[in-house]
């Protein structure tokens, strides 16, 4: 390492954020720059650990010690390609990672772990500031066609490694724009949309066609797909959106979080929405159910609609502040978290349960029937018991479901392939990424279940390698899950 003393001799200091009352007026990222002293001076805690457990917790096997280093020494360019390596697009881990990496951290035993995901996105930053992003054309063409549907990280990773090997790669969008869930589920405030755009213009030039507004199973059929492409990579998500059927559901007022999200992000993106379509938290009362990283969207988009309150709804118990004895090193650290949403505002309340919506005579939300409740766990299994006498109601004119998902959407494509599912809903693969039907692959949320973009980044990644091998007998690509 470059200063084996750096983690003795310097702490972690913390992303920097622009101020609140400031990012609350617009939709710009939040996320300020780091300048480039302190940045080296935080990748230089990056130890001589012998065994770095972050390459154990990171899906892409990102080589951590190596561009740290790099980047103590100010060995920028070398740092990106340590970092190119084995991630397509670490400016979008970069922004929307929990960074998994952080909490295997060898330093972390002791100490706070290394700045590891703020490192990563100024490598990227700067090798787009200096022009070293650009198309890595194949050095031949191998004649085979590849069909990716569904443009989200695992799609756009899968189609960009699989064209870099000399393939004709299509990807279909069923959305008017490419970038699933990055693209519409991800708000510009936690990520700007131009990140995107420019690594779509990279795939084009590197041989990628995008094909949006293209719903495959309804708008074209799938099994047409299969006659014209040599292999189908099946990248389309787990969006089977988990419900709340209570009481009241139907009132209005009472909307999905994947509603919501895209068409706060189609307005940023300058569309017009209808009046009677339009959900707007202005002068509302806002409750989001669910306390993950979409809730955190929901709550930040409120935020800058002006809403008069927004309260977040947990039904867990509120986490611990540091590692709890039973969540040692080197496991995922299950602490609380207090995304750049919850710094602008509002209230968390944990282990609360919503009973009912409660509606006026006009069908419109005005309040939450909540009751507290205690977590049991019986081998394995965990069950919710209602606090007696603890209900309570609160005032609510929006609610938004932020509940994750279930699986994957079964109508449509997946019918019409004949797939077979897993038992939590997901399409099932073999360990080379191939559904149980001939030449139909597979990768990402759609087979995983609902998880983390960096999981999505390295399923692409490996799936590409299955079907370039099964096109042409064998693969450079690499495979990193």
């Amino acid at each position: 390492m470059g200063k084996p003393t750096g983690f003795l001799e310097h702490g972690r200091a913390k992303q920097a954020y622009r101020p609140v009352d400031e990012r609350k007026q617009d939709w710009k990222q939040v996320m300020q720059t780091w300048p480039i002293e302190p940045l080296k001076t935080q990748a230089s805690r990056c130890m001589d650990c012998g065994i770095p457990f972050c390459h154990q917790a990171c899906p892409l096997g990102n080589l951590i010690p190596d561009w740290n280093d790099l980047v103590y020494r100010d060995q920028w360019k070398d740092a990106i390609e340590r970092l190119h390596a084995t991630n397509n697009f670490p400016e979008f881990t970069g922004t929307l990672c929990p960074a998994p990496c952080e909490g295997s951290c060898v330093l972390g035993i002791n100490d706070d772990p290394v700045t590891i995901k703020a490192v990563e996105l100024s490598i990227i930053d700067k090798a787009w500031e200096n022009g070293w992003i650009v198309p890595q054309l194949a050095e031949h063409k191998t004649g085979k066609t590849v069909a990716v549907i569904g443009s989200g990280p695992a799609g756009m990773a899968a189609a960009q490694q699989l064209a870099r090997a000399g393939h004709s790669v299509t990807l279909f969008e069923r959305d008017d724009r490419i970038g699933g869930l990055m693209r519409y589920g991800i708000p510009e405030f936690k990520m700007e949309k131009d990140r995107l755009d420019r690594r779509m213009e990279q795939m084009e030039a590197e041989g990628v066609v995008f094909k949006p507004n293209s719903h495959i199973g309804i708008d074209i059929d799938a099994n047409q797909l299969r006659k014209e492409f040599d292999a189908l990579v099946l990248t389309g998500g787990a969006c089977e959106r988990r419900d709340l059927p209570i009481p009241g559901r139907e009132l209005k007022g009472v909307y999905q979080a994947m509603e919501y999200l895209p068409q706060s992000n189609r307005i940023c993106m300058g569309d017009d929405v209808p009046e009677a379509e339009l959900i707007n938290a202005k002068g509302k009362h806002v409750v989001i159910i669910g306390g993950g990283d979409t809730g955190a969207d929901c709550l930040g988009t409120a935020h800058r609609q002006g809403a008069a309150s927004v309260t977040s709804l947990e039904i867990m118990p509120r986490p611990p502040e540091e590692r709890a004895k039973e969540n040692p090193w080197p496991q995922w650290p299950f602490i609380l978290r207090t995304a750049s949403a919850h710094e602008e505002g509002g209230e968390r309340l944990f282990s609360v349960q919503t009973n009912q919506f409660i509606g006026d005579d006009q069908g419109n939300l005005k309040e939450l029937e909540l009751v507290n409740v205690e977590v049991t766990r019986n081998s394995g299994r965990v069950s919710f018991n209602e606090v007696p006498s603890s209900h309570t109601t609160l005032k609510c004119d929006l609610a938004f479901l932020a509940m994750g998902f279930t699986g994957s959407e079964k109508p449509g494509m997946l019918d019409q392939l004949g797939v077979k599912f897993t038992d939590r809903s997901n399409v099932w693969r073999d360990r080379n990424w191939m559904t149980n039907v001939e030449g139909v692959f597979t990768a990402g949320d759609m087979q995983h279940g609902q998880s983390l973009i960096v999981w999505a980044i390295a399923e692409g990644r490996s799936a590409a390698a299955s079907v370039d091998e099964y096109l042409m007998g064998n693969t450079d690509l690499p495979s990193p899950v």
